[in-house]
Formats: C-alpha cells, structure tokens, sequence
C-alpha cells in the first residue's frame, strides 16, 4: 500500500514537471517567443471576433491548448505557461441562401498575436514580458521574428481595458464557460 501511494506521488510528480516543461514550448530559454506550430491543428478554437472596419478589420480566430481551457474552467484563470493564439484573417463577401453580403474569413492572413502566460516573472529584463504574460506579434511575409518590440508600447494599450480579466477579452469565448 505504502508503495503504491509513492508510486501514484511520483507520476502526478512526473506529469506535473513534463507538463511545466511543455508550457513553455513557444519560449526559448531568453523568452523569445515564437509563433506555435500548426495551432489550428493542435489547440482549441476559444472563439471569434469580427471587425468590420480598420486595420484590424476581420476575423479574429483565437486558439490557446486544451489544458489551459480546464484549468481556466475551473479556476477562471489562465495558468501558467498557456499560450493563446490570435490569428487575424481578411474578410470576403457574398450572397448566398442563408443572406446577402454574408461575410467569411478567407485565405489572407494579416498576422498573429501570441500571448504567454507567466506567472512567475521569468524574464524581467525582456522588454517583451510584463504584466503576467510575454507578448509576440509576428506577420506572414516572415513566421519566424516577433515584430513587436515592447508590450508596454506594442501591446498593452489594447489590453488594458481588459485589465479585470487578467488583460484577455474573455467574453468571446464560449469555450472557457462551459
């Protein structure tokens, strides 16, 4: 008996550690962030946002790991290390049964924003890290380079409003509330 509660510790012990070791998996050791590979693939579909005019207009696709949606379900937090993922696609449209100038996202991708929760501070001299999350926008003609230089002038001004909900626009994600 008394084995098999040590052996039970040390895999909750063992998943917890590979666990915090992948939340990171977008963050090299600097906290360079990077864009996560095939996201749409391998995270969940929080929810959408449509903007119909602007540079932003279009649709707004976020996605963040299946992981961080129960732990957000149940502590109403994000947790640390989850990685949300805006992609932001132009916008067509066209008539058809269900209405005319139906809008839908099409093929052009206007660019990503990446968010990284960090609960711990880890980078506090990266001009990218600050307020509990690391921060990365990166654009089509080059996937590889963050081009945002500074959350506090890059990012943080859209954010703020949200500042009761750990600076994330939660109300479009039905996902989180079921």
């Amino acid at each position: 008996m008394f084995k098999r509660a040590i052996l039970i510790t040390m895999a909750v012990f063992l998943s917890t550690v590979v666990f915090a070791q992948d939340d990171f998996s977008s963050v090299d050791k600097m906290g360079n962030i990077k864009l996560p590979p095939d996201f749409r693939a391998t995270m969940v579909h929080l929810g959408s946002w449509f903007v119909p005019e602007g540079d932003a207009s279009g649709f707004h696709d976020v996605y963040t790991e299946k992981r961080s949606v129960e732990v957000f379900r149940k502590t109403g937090k994000f947790p640390d290390g989850a990685t949300i993922v805006k992609e932001l696609r132009a916008s067509s449209s066209g008539d058809y049964t269900t209405g005319d100038n139906v809008r839908y996202a099409n093929s052009n991708i206007k660019q990503w924003f990446v968010m990284v929760k960090d609960v711990k501070n880890r980078f506090p001299n990266n001009p990218l890290w600050g307020h509990g999350w690391g921060w990365g926008l990166f654009k089509p003609d080059n996937v590889t380079k963050n081009v945002a230089t500074d959350y506090k002038k890059n990012c943080l001004g859209c954010h703020l409003p949200a500042k009761a909900n750990d600076l994330v626009y939660t109300e479009a994600y039905p996902v989180l509330k079921h």
